[in-house]
């Protein structure tokens, strides 16, 4: 999945305003204007089309975790860490503040049926002998069952 793609997904997901998305960045240390918003929202063939990037949607999903669950209080660590889709996961889990059986209802909303082992693989570190790389299309399906378990029940 492109980031457009992630960053689209995670504007449904929100049913925020672009106005709110530009508020939803800046939260995440982002500062973008509508218009950049606006091009990265639109489909790739577009002559207005521009690419999201690692460095933004990383931004968003950081603003997105204060969005929904308010400032921290926790010293966070300045690590350089690429952004990937098991960290996308991590990080949308942690901004619905996602349990396990919240998991479970999303992927069975999707008809993922996934163990627990596979499951706890996907929030592992890398580099531990548990982990398990996250595919595009456990991360596209991820979101679609998120989009779909929000829109009929609050999680």
């Amino acid at each position: 999945m492109s980031t457009n793609e992630i960053l689209k997904a995670c504007f449904t997901l929100v049913g925020a305003s672009e106005e709110k998305m530009v508020e939803i960045f800046k939260l995440g240390g982002f500062t973008l204007n509508p218009k950049t918003l606006s091009g990265y929202l639109k489909p790739k063939d577009d002559k207005e089309f521009l690419d999201c990037g690692y460095e933004a949607l990383g931004s968003f999903l950081d603003g997105l975790i204060i969005y929904k669950r308010g400032e921290s209080n926790k010293k966070s660590i300045d690590e350089d860490v690429r952004l990937n889709n098991n960290l996308i996961l991590k990080k949308l889990r942690i901004a619905y503040e996602l349990k396990e059986v919240d998991l479970y209802a999303i992927f069975d909303s999707v008809d993922i049926d996934i163990s627990k082992g596979e499951l706890s693989s996907l929030f592992r570190k890398e580099g531990h002998k548990n982990y398990r790389a996250c595919p595009n299309s456990i991360l596209q399906l991820f979101l679609e069952g998120l989009i779909i378990c929000e829109e009929g029940v609050n999680l």
